[in-house]
């Protein structure tokens, strides 16, 4: 095991190191020592170029978790759970191994999603709003949830569940389901889609790390209020590109897959009234702000 110090840089560890954890360990990186699990040791070198020491260690096994208990006395969980059943394993994995070194942990965020508040058929949601989850994806997220709100306080852990909606940048723009000329659903029958800028959010969850409060649930996102395919119409009016066909629920049902139809079924105003205690101005407060930075050739 790792042992804790008692000098030197407070210690942090990122669960589920992809892109945004880069983005989060860079940002930390100067006055933390961040420590990144990872299931790949190919991803070694690149965990080290942004200032993070790699452990490899895989949430599916929990014998090869060891190295995590006493670590660090912050967690950012951003792993998403396994792929099916409606429990999050890979959570309750994490947690146990936690628990073995008492007093260690003292603040966990964890990164969730708005899908756990389900259909509302267009109305807005805060959070407060019950959650209804009503995918697979969604009930392990509030399975992780709940497991985690029951654990923190046992614990002495300050919990912040930071729910994330759509996240785009750059290179996560739906450029490919434009050039497939994918349809999207009529105006009148089209759902809401809520949005976060990868920047914005890699930076509030480090300042989640400074102002997050006990057991708080935060949502957040842009609070913008664009139905997808006018999102979709945004994205291809910035390239040039033709915007894409429109076409009843009825038949897009039956060309689009199951995962991408679950998003598209689902509809709901996500508002973000709690962003403001992380104290961190959104530097994309839409996607249309992002869209006039970039190039308009794809």
């Amino acid at each position: 095991m790792l042992a804790m110090q008692s000098f030197g840089k407070p210690r942090i560890l990122i669960i589920g190191c992809g892109d945004i954890g880069l983005r989060i360990a860079r940002q930390l990186a100067p006055n933390y020592r961040v420590f990144a699990l990872t299931s790949s040791q190919s991803r070694f070198q690149e965990l080290r170029e942004v200032g993070a020491t790699p452990i490899l260690g895989n949430l599916d096994h929990p014998e090869s978790l060891w190295r995590l208990s006493g670590l660090a006395q912050t967690v950012i969980h951003l792993a998403p759970p396994q792929n099916h059943g409606n429990r999050d394993c890979r959570t309750r994995n994490l947690i146990r191994i936690l628990s073995q070194a008492p007093d260690t942990v003292r603040r966990l965020i964890y990164i969730s999603t708005t899908g756990v508040y389900g259909d509302h058929k267009g109305a807005q949601v805060s959070e407060t709003t019950p959650i209804s989850p009503q995918s697979e994806r969604a009930q392990r997220r509030v399975d992780a949830e709940r497991a985690l709100r029951l654990w923190a306080p046992t614990q002495g852990v300050v919990l912040t569940i930071l729910r994330v909606p759509g996240i785009y940048a750059a290179d996560r723009l739906p450029l490919e389901r434009l050039h497939s000329k994918t349809p999207a659903l009529l105006p009148d029958e089209d759902a809401y889609s809520n949005h976060i800028q990868s920047d914005d959010l890699a930076r509030l969850i480090c300042a989640a790390v400074y102002h997050g409060k006990p057991q708080r649930v935060i949502n957040v996102c842009d609070g913008g209020q664009t139905k997808m395919g006018d999102y979709f119409d945004e994205v291809a009016d910035a390239f040039g590109l033709d915007r894409p066909p429109r076409m009843p629920a009825s038949e897009l049902q039956k060309i689009v897959s199951p995962m991408l139809w679950s998003f598209m079924r689902e509809s709901r105003r996500v508002t973000n009234t709690r962003l403001p205690e992380l104290k961190t101005p959104l530097h994309y407060p839409s996607v249309a702000h992002f869209l006039q930075t970039i190039s308009k050739n794809p």
